[in-house]
């Protein structure tokens, strides 16, 4: 791999998604919406599956940096963690006062949790979701960003804003640092012990919540095996459409071997695997999820790009029925 120093004006914005496996749509459609309160703003397909839900959940409009996405896969097996994965999936809140409000909403839920911890200075709460998924809460300090959805069954001053940071597990730091650091132009922002474990902070764009990769070190760990509980894939941010094309173009004369740009109507990607095996996305802002929707009924009947509109029949003939996502506790 060819080490490169970004130029300013290339430059990521932080996350943009997680995706995630679930084997249960339905009960993930409840838990994400009915008890940690995020909007469901689009259901779709896999379009590289389309026998497969993509179910996309964020805040009012699905802005990029607050979404967490599952591919319904119920045939996958369950998720074995280990090396090569995203671990956890962090969501930011805002503040100490929200913190305590979802330690004791997640236990009146039956959900079980850490209670809140202290991270680098900051509040978290670790719990799963009822497949296993990882996932934890973190006071972002009231950091700008995320608009919260109106009917959420958690009042706003407590809702989850968007994504704080995702844990990756590699067992060598080496070959994944030099692409975070050389191709994407992370930078180190903290190093760490955490539960015995070597864990190193990356940062990009601005820095802070929203823009994080936390790296922990497994070198005894076997590889894991992505199923139902464990993340597909994580997703940075690119403003444009020109400087996706660039990005591609830096990963490609960088030795790695990457797609090329697939429109995927709601945003454009691009996917490459960094050294330690975890699959990585860039995508674009926009157009967003009120492009073939009223926003106000986002994520309310199965919404089919344009490409797989002419197949519709066919495809939600081989779907289960899900509930619409409603408010109310």
């Amino acid at each position: 791999m060819n080490s490169q120093r970004p130029v300013a004006e290339l430059e990521l914005g932080g996350l943009h998604h997680v995706t995630a496996v679930t084997g249960r749509a339905a009960e993930n459609v409840h838990f994400y919406t009915r008890v940690l309160g995020m909007r469901l703003v689009k259901k779709t397909v896999n379009q590289d599956d389309v026998s497969a839900y993509h179910l996309f959940y964020g805040d009012e409009t699905g802005s990029p940096g607050t979404e967490v996405t599952f591919f319904d896969w119920p045939d996958a097996g369950p998720h074995r963690p280990g090396a090569g994965e995203v671990a956890t999936i962090a969501l930011r809140v805002p503040g100490a006062l929200a913190l305590q409000y979802w330690a004791e909403r997640l236990a009146g839920a039956g959900v079980r949790h850490t209670g809140v911890e202290e991270h680098r200075g900051h509040g978290v709460i670790r719990f799963t979701d009822p497949e296993g998924q990882r996932l934890a809460l973190v006071d972002d300090g009231g950091a700008p960003g995320g608009s919260p959805w109106h009917d959420s069954p958690v009042p706003a001053e407590f809702a989850i804003r968007g994504i704080a940071f995702v844990t990756m597990v590699v067992r060598d730091l080496g070959p994944t640092e030099a692409v975070l650091r050389d191709v994407l132009g992370f930078r180190r922002a903290a190093e760490l012990t955490l539960d015995g474990h070597q864990r190193v902070v990356f940062e990009t764009g601005p820095g802070g919540p929203g823009t994080e990769v936390h790296v922990e070190v497994r070198p005894e760990l076997p590889r894991a095996r992505t199923g139902i509980g464990g993340v597909h894939h994580v997703a940075f941010r690119t403003p444009t459409d020109e400087q996706h094309r660039r990005w591609r173009e830096r990963i490609a004369s960088a030795g790695i071997a990457v797609t090329p740009v697939i429109d995927r109507y709601y945003f454009r990607s691009l996917y490459f695997r960094e050294p330690g095996g975890v699959l990585f996305e860039i995508a674009t802002d926009g157009p967003g999820f009120a492009v073939d929707e009223d926003p106000a009924h986002l994520g309310e009947r199965l919404a089919l790009p344009p490409f797989l509109e002419p197949y519709r029949a066919q495809i939600e003939a081989g779907l289960r029925p899900l509930p619409v996502a409603d408010a109310g506790d």
